[in-house]
């Protein structure tokens, strides 16, 4: 395996500036302080801010994030070169980078003589003065200065001679970093390379990398550059960015530290990577993609009855490292694919000691495959499942209550006026008599829900905190229209635990009541069932060995 000698490489976080520039990203200044501060607990080096001047939002966050004592990190403000008719100390944007008053200043200038003659529309030698007077300028002013080589490895193939030349006009400034990027993100790993080779044989100072996903290469180019001699990363939390977007620096950091044997952050912080990656998410308001490398909820999910009979022999006969390494966990699905094996994995993560060889994990997977055949999916709906399992075991024989009926009427009085939902349930309780309740919701689903909990109240009182978290619908039948089976998904909350339940039918109110029920049933399941048998003399474990 390739490695980088232990040596350290350093990291420079750009979500609060490249990142923003993603399509349907906008981070408060609030936002923008709370993401600074998880960097910094993470052990990110470098923290890009913004642009001084380009708006409000950044302007204000260079004022507060001096607010936050940050313990490692260093804030770093983001400009450009100076303009080609004016000296630097004319140039009102270098003026207000200075403002920020950071101790690391981050210049972007062209090194492509492309963009030198059809952007900037200036000489070769007028680039190179351009590059050489900011530099030296913001040297005497600022304790540190990055210069970001713009489309270096474009220009590196199009016009070697001069883009080093820009390289070494930076360097001869007082350039304390020299960022190579591959601002296009259309250059392969080996590009990149000998790019970095080049400018490792033509300059004397630290180099870094920053990558566009373009071509979906952007972690691995940070990697080839890396392996080359880079030991300056530029990236992005979730590689949030313009287009494709930017280096992903959770891959990076994950790679670097785990697979290169770099230093960056080190071990303990590193288990702090998928909770940051969270945060990232949630602040940009955007869904956390699943199946994202080493922090992602599928990272390390398991289905294949095949894998989870390996997995549980030796775990890395299906994963390449240790999901908590990186702050993530195991998980086994449940599924028509499913095996023995997932049955018996299941069923310890549910505490119960199953043995391998019982008769009745095999009627359960005939159950689990008829029912996923009708079009149930307990991938997201966990709490059915053990429900499901435990009734198959001949462990969960009682029931709560006995349904006997329920309507809903839907009713728009006026145009201008919302719709109104109302619920009536008729159940048997425990007791044997017979009631009937009704509620009002925003919703049908949600009257039902109100109206069952309603009529349980007086027998269950720990059903009080109960309610809906979420509630999904996926149609189940291409092109059958309205006559089609339908999904519900629904995840209830009792404030402390969080579980999810699944139903389907042709009509999406029977569906939802039976994902209502079982989300009820569950809820009661773990208050009273459990505490029964944890209490008893064999306690809960000692029952399910008895399986």
């Amino acid at each position: 395996m390739a490695t980088c000698g232990k040596q350290r490489v350093y990291l420079y976080d750009t979500t609060l500036r490249d990142g923003c520039q993603s399509e349907e990203v906008s981070l408060t200044v609030a936002d923008k302080l709370r993401i600074a501060q998880r960097l910094d607990d993470l052990g990110i080096d470098y923290i890009e801010g913004g642009w001084p001047g380009s708006n409000e939002r950044d302007a204000a966050f260079f004022a507060e994030v001096k607010k936050l004592k940050l313990h490692h990190a260093k804030v770093a403000a983001f400009g450009s070169t100076r303009r080609a008719n004016l000296k630097a100390e004319q140039d009102h944007n270098l003026e207000l980078l200075l403002t920020a008053q950071t101790p690391v200043a981050t210049v972007v200038g062209k090194t492509w003589d492309l963009h030198v003659k059809e952007a900037l529309r200036i000489s070769n030698q007028a680039n190179l003065e351009v590059i050489a007077d900011t530099i030296a300028y913001l040297k005497a002013r600022v304790d540190e200065v990055i210069f970001d080589a713009e489309h270096f490895f474009d220009g590196f193939a199009d016009n070697p001679e001069f883009a080093l030349q820009c390289l070494k006009a930076a360097a001869e400034a007082g350039a304390d970093v020299i960022c190579l990027c591959d601002t296009n993100g259309g250059r392969l790993p080996d590009e990149i390379a000998a790019g970095v080779n080049a400018a490792r044989a033509a300059l004397s100072c630290t180099l870094g990398i920053h990558c566009h996903n373009d071509c979906e290469l952007a972690v691995a180019n940070s990697l080839a550059a890396v392996k080359a001699g880079a030991r300056h990363v530029q990236g992005t939390i979730n590689g949030l960015g313009e287009r494709c977007g930017n280096a992903n620096l959770v891959s990076i950091i994950a790679n670097l530290e785990l697979k290169l044997g770099c230093r960056c952050v080190g071990t303990e912080k590193l288990k702090l990577l998928r909770e940051v990656s969270l945060v990232v998410y949630e602040l940009a308001n955007l869904a956390p993609l699943a199946r994202q490398a080493f922090v992602g909820r599928s990272a390390f999910a398991h289905k294949g009855g095949l894998h989870v009979s390996a997995i549980q022999r030796n775990v890395r006969t299906y994963e390449h490292m240790e999901p908590k390494l990186v702050g993530n966990n195991r998980r086994v699905l449940l599924s028509d694919l499913a095996g023995r094996a997932n049955i018996v994995y299941k069923a310890r993560e549910f505490g119960l000691a199953l043995d391998p060889d019982n008769e009745k994990i095999g009627l359960l997977l005939e159950e689990l495959k008829r029912l996923e055949g009708e079009g149930y999916l307990y991938e997201g709906a966990e709490a059915s499942f053990e429900l499901v399992m435990l009734r198959a075991l001949g462990m969960l024989e009682r029931s709560y209550f006995e349904f006997v009926s329920f309507r809903v009427f839907d009713d728009k009085w006026h145009e201008e006026h919302a719709p109104f939902s109302e619920a009536v349930v008729v159940i048997d309780g425990p007791d044997g008599q017979r009631s009937r309740s009704s509620a009002s919701g925003n919703g049908p689903v949600n009257a039902l829900d109100s109206a069952l909990r309603k009529a349980l109240l007086p027998y269950y009182p720990t059903l009080e905190p109960m309610h809906l978290a979420d509630y999904k619908v996926r149609v189940l039948d291409n092109g059958a229209g309205t006559a089609a089976r339908v999904r519900v998904l629904i995840e209830s909350t009792d404030g402390k635990l969080r579980w999810g339940t699944v139903g389907v039918s042709s009509n999406v109110l029977e569906a939802s009541w039976q994902a209502l029920v079982d989300a009820v049933e569950y809820k009661l399941y773990k208050d009273i069932a459990i505490p029964a048998v944890v209490n008893s003399p064999k306690g809960r474990l000692a029952v399910g060995a008895e399986l």
